[in-house]
């Protein structure tokens, strides 16, 4: 199979590396989260101007027309400086509900504020029970002439205090763990009844509690099957598996270079540490973790394309597990092999194993889709 990318790909990966890499060191990171959006507006306006808000979208809709390929060089770089910006949730997520269940009216409303970076998306999913059921929905939305009526709470949504919009799930019909009867709005943040309160997660972002108190939508709200909503919310999450595993792949990648760096000029006992030999291992067992990571990144981007959601499903649980443990393995010897100095807010090392950390749990972490995997009898089956 040819990774070779076109010469498209090789210009955009070249632009936004060379974007981050002039306005995204760690000290200019960190000045971004001290602002009062945590994240840089700044950046925010060079993405809407290189194209990458508008990445997944047709290009007679507004977008760049870039698909699945694009968006892990994206992510992947996004990785490599663990970036605030909410672009994962806008672009990936929001993206990704808009192509797949917007209708074409729905679409020429929304994409182009997007692409132009006058418009943010956050997906609001999780309640308080649900942890990583996707189908465990006890929001409701109740039939109100032609409209609906929505009622419930939503927590850790990420980026959901600077969102202009949210796509919530919520329950049409049936009980709370049913898997019909799940339905896809777009929401108005600033909509009467919606109430939200931010904080700062541990790796930097912002996320949101969010609360729907009789807040009325129109039949236009709707994306796709009121009530068989759970499918389209099914293949975005899995596109969006995708996406952060490539963000952790470039995250990994930064990681296991600064301790490369960090390992050829620290000194102890008159020598560079990197010429102790259980060190040189440690490194090389990091590199074998990273590659690996890669790989499956790799298989998760041809994977998110598949049109058959049950070995669609079962490739991305895959994805999940091996980037969730090399995550893991790669933060941890990060932090191992750096010593006192990563554990410090003043140095990025720690930085990058809580945003692997966060990324891991994003839509279930490794452990959970070990047992997803097992009980969809593997990813082979067995003779």
């Amino acid at each position: 199979m040819d990774f070779d990318l076109s010469e498209d790909q090789r210009l955009l990966q070249d632009s936004i590396s060379r974007l981050l890499g002039d306005k995204y060191g760690f000290e200019n990171r960190k000045a971004y989260l001290k602002t009062a959006e945590g994240w840089s507006a700044e950046m925010w306006a060079a993405y809407a101007e290189l194209g990458l808000l508008g990445l997944p979208f047709a290009e007679a809709e507004g977008g760049f027309g870039g698909g699945p390929e694009e968006t892990m060089l994206v992510a992947e770089q996004m990785g490599r400086h663990i970036t605030l910006e909410p672009w994962f949730t806008t672009v990936v997520l929001g993206g990704g509900f808009l192509r797949h269940g917007a209708s074409a009216a729905q679409r020429a409303a929304v994409v182009p504020k997007l692409a132009e970076g006058k418009l943010k998306l956050a997906f609001a999913h999780t309640e308080r029970q649900s942890r990583y059921d996707l189908f465990d929905v006890a929001t409701t939305a109740k039939k109100d002439g032609a409209g609906w009526v929505l009622d419930g709470a939503k927590g850790m949504v990420i980026h959901g205090d600077s969102a202009d919009m949210f796509v919530v799930t919520a329950r049409t019909a049936g009980g709370q763990r049913d898997k019909s009867g799940i339905g896809v709005f777009l929401v108005d943040a600033k909509a009467a009844g919606v109430a939200v309160k931010g904080f700062a997660t541990v790796d930097g972002q912002r996320a949101a509690q969010v609360t729907f108190s009789g807040v009325k939508l129109g039949a236009d709200a709707v994306l796709g099957d009121a009530d068989g909503g759970l499918p389209l919310v099914d293949r975005v999450v899995d596109e969006a598996i995708a996406a952060l595993a490539a963000e952790a792949v470039g995250a990994m990648e930064a990681a296991h270079l600064m301790t490369l760096d960090y390992l050829k000029t620290r000194q102890q006992f008159g020598r560079t540490i990197g010429s102790f030999q259980a060190l040189q291992h440690r490194s090389a067992d990091m590199m074998v973790a990273l590659e690996q990571a890669r790989s499956m990144a790799f298989f998760g981007t041809m994977s998110a394309q598949d049109s058959d959601p049950v070995a669609r499903r079962k490739n991305m649980a895959a994805v999940k597990v091996q980037i969730g443990r090399s995550a893991r393995f790669v933060g941890q010897q990060t932090v191992q092999l750096h010593g006192g100095i990563a554990m410090t807010m003043e140095y990025a090392a720690g930085h990058y194993f809580k945003r692997l950390t966060a990324n891991d749990g994003s839509f279930g972490d490794a452990d959970h889709w070990v047992r997803v995997l097992a009980e969809s009898g593997g990813l082979v089956a067995a003779a």
